[in-house]
């Protein structure tokens, strides 16, 4: 499928399948998405500890680098593991301006570190960060609680409705720590009905900008 770099009104970029027309990212701000998803309504619960992440779809590691400089501002150490079936192209990752865009020039290292490390290999990147990108199928994943938080990024129902489906989301539940919390951008009834029918206590939070609501649940009561 074609791809073409765009730039997102908050000036950070993503990437946009013509043929879906469907983005990596809110085309509303790709950053401004992932700290309110992923930051403030996921990590930022888990301040002071040894947080393991699991992402749904990896994509350009926007998602991975920001957790990584917020985690240090929240005294956390991370265990990231990123999910792709379909890495993105050395050019692509080239035009993404994440760097600039989060004033983080001192930690341009880091994120290219993340991107140059190979596949299946768990790689130390800072003293409190370690990395490993799986390439995998999300309908592959067989984790047994091993993870505090789940970013699920995977692309939309719309363009991708068996990657929300109550198969996919008991792996999810299943991969979880008990309290774990999974995020994610989607708010759609039938993904809500998924969640809950896999076990998942489920509610509703205020969107990232241009968009109403999205979903947090958690493997056990809030």
């Amino acid at each position: 499928m074609e791809r073409e770099i765009i730039q997102t009104l908050d000036g950070s970029t993503t990437i946009h399948i013509k043929e879906w027309k469907e983005c990596y990212h809110s085309k509303h701000g790709a950053i401004q998405e992932a700290k309110h998803v992923f930051i403030k309504n996921g990590l930022a619960l888990l301040p002071n500890k040894q947080v393991s992440i699991l992402e749904i779809g990896l994509g350009t590691g926007l998602n991975a680098f920001i957790t990584y400089l917020e985690s240090k501002d929240l005294n956390q150490n991370i265990d990231y593991v990123g999910v792709e079936a379909y890495p993105i192209s050395a050019d692509e990752l080239v035009a993404m301006n994440y760097v600039s865009e989060l004033n983080a020039l001192e930690s341009k290292a880091v994120f290219d570190k993340m991107h140059q490390a190979n596949w299946e290999e768990k790689i130390i990147v800072t003293e409190t960060f370690s990395l490993t990108k799986r390439k995998q199928f999300f309908e592959e994943i067989d984790d047994v609680e091993k993870f505090d938080l789940i970013y699920f990024d995977a692309f939309g129902y719309r363009v991708q409705p068996e990657l929300w489906s109550t198969a996919i989301f008991k792996r999810m539940f299943e991969a979880l720590k008990p309290n774990g919390i999974l995020v994610t951008y989607a708010a759609r009834g039938v993904v809500k009905r998924s969640m809950i029918e896999v076990g998942f206590t489920v509610e509703k939070l205020a969107g990232p900008p241009g968009k109403r609501e999205m979903f947090r649940a958690r493997k056990g009561d809030f």
